[in-house]
């Protein structure tokens, strides 16, 4: 009797812990269309991994990441053009935009929620973290880290994982080693994003096309 009691006491305790920030604010915004939100989500959820770092039963820091293929990059221009109802001219040149910025970097939207605001501090140069993305060719650390502020509701309608109290990154890297070889050969099916520390490492693995 008494083993079941504790046993009732730790499934209480445990059942009470979260894996996951609050969610605070309004949900993120959706298509009007159950269709087209569904074809975004689908591509999102294809360039996209989310990974939490945990130290016992707390959560030191949540992360999502998307890579910006231009598969991806298409989506979500044709999904901004359906919320601000831009006009055909105005999709086109936002495409040519991101298909140049694609051609010239391997880039990821990073997102993270850090419980201690310390270790928010990714894009500074003596930063705690180490990010690198990782292929079948190696590993390559990124040529910028750009910090791009709170995930408001407008990020929130492209990444939707990213919550209220999370902060945005833009991670480029370059597309060739220092020797000329691609950093993602031709054929390479999944990369993986590491974000690593002292406090634990996060790998976030996502399609690469």
């Amino acid at each position: 009797m008494r083993r079941l009691l504790v046993a009732a006491v730790l499934l209480g305790v445990l059942g009470g812990c979260s894996t996951a920030p609050p969610v605070v604010g309004e949900p993120a915004p959706t298509l009007d269309d159950p269709k087209q939100e569904a074809a975004y989500l689908a591509v999102l959820d294809r360039y996209s991994d989310r990974k939490e770092i945990y130290d016992g039963f707390d959560t030191r820091v949540f992360a999502g990441a998307t890579f910006q293929t231009p598969a991806f990059r298409e989506a979500r221009i044709h999904r901004r053009a359906i919320f601000q109802t831009l006009p055909a001219a105005k999709v086109e040149q936002l495409l040519a935009e991101e298909l140049a910025d694609a051609a010239k970097f391997h880039e990821f939207y990073l997102a993270v929620h850090v419980n201690d605001y310390r270790y928010d501090d990714f894009a500074h140069r003596n930063s705690i973290w180490r990010i690198a993305l990782v292929t079948p060719a190696g590993e390559i650390t990124p040529s910028e880290i750009r910090r791009l502020g709170r995930a408001d509701l407008n990020v929130r309608a492209y990444y939707p994982y990213a919550s209220l109290f999370w902060v945005g990154y833009r991670v480029r890297f370059p597309k060739t080693f220092g020797n000329g070889q691609p950093i993602i050969p031709e054929g390479t099916e999944q990369v993986m994003l590491r974000v690593a520390s002292s406090l634990g490492n996060a790998e976030l693995k996502v399609h690469a096309r």
